[in-house]
């Protein structure tokens, strides 16, 4: 699964990076982003690209109770274009959610160690998401989910699975604005390959969601 992540980058960073035009409204950077939270997602309008935030945590506009986010973080790639919760999203409402890295916790004989897994090659990366809009008698609420899949060589030892980043090249196709088949999504993802990771091990402040600051990414020493 993808549970924790970072996106320790400026507005002016991610504004270059993905070519957006409209500012980022309350961005700052984050250190321990958690489910439940709202995260930085790109969307393809029609016309351009538009970042905004989104509910952690994807709520089917049919749902009856929005707390089902809160068993909805992840989206399994393997089966998401079966599933009657994801796959209208995977025909229409993809989405790429902006990061810097993840975090994953390593079992060993002494316990679970948290691991910050990011690129080899690059800073800045995005996971394959869907998003729904959902309302109430009273709110309405934009959420996502974070498609995942088996994990690479890397990462099994780590864990079983990682969360879908997508190659640079194609983040463009994956949030066209046009209607694709939820099987032919499947093959798109099921033909990504993988970039380059690698990852440290830092400390167990991570595990909880109140610690939001730099110490969070600092590699272990001991």
């Amino acid at each position: 699964m993808c549970g924790r992540f970072t996106l320790n980058a400026s507005e002016l960073e991610i504004l270059d990076e993905y070519n957006l035009e409209d500012t980022i409204q309350s961005h700052t950077p984050r250190f321990n982003i958690a489910p439940g939270q709202n995260i930085l997602a790109i969307i393809h309008d029609g016309n351009k690209r538009r970042a905004g935030f989104l509910k952690w945590g994807l709520v089917p506009f049919w749902a009856k109770d929005p707390k089902i986010g809160y068993k909805m973080i992840n989206a399994r790639s393997e089966t998401a274009h079966e599933k009657p919760s994801f796959k209208n999203l995977l025909a229409s409402k993809r989405c790429l959610i902006i990061a810097d890295s993840f975090y994953e916790w390593q079992k060993s004989e002494s316990g679970k160690q948290p691991k910050r897994i990011s690129l080899n090659d690059r800073k800045l990366f995005t996971f394959a998401g869907l998003w729904d809009k959902w309302e109430g008698d009273e709110q309405s609420l934009y959420t996502c989910t974070i498609l995942t899949k088996q994990a690479n060589e890397f990462m099994s030892p780590i864990h079983d699975r990682m969360p879908v980043i997508l190659p640079k090249e194609k983040e463009d196709q994956w949030i066209e604005p046009i209607k694709r088949n939820p099987a032919d999504v499947h093959e798109f993802l099921i033909n990504t390959s993988m970039e380059q990771l690698t990852s440290y091990n830092v400390s167990d402040i991570v595990n909880s969601v109140k610690n939001e600051d730099e110490a969070c990414i600092k590699p272990l020493t001991s």
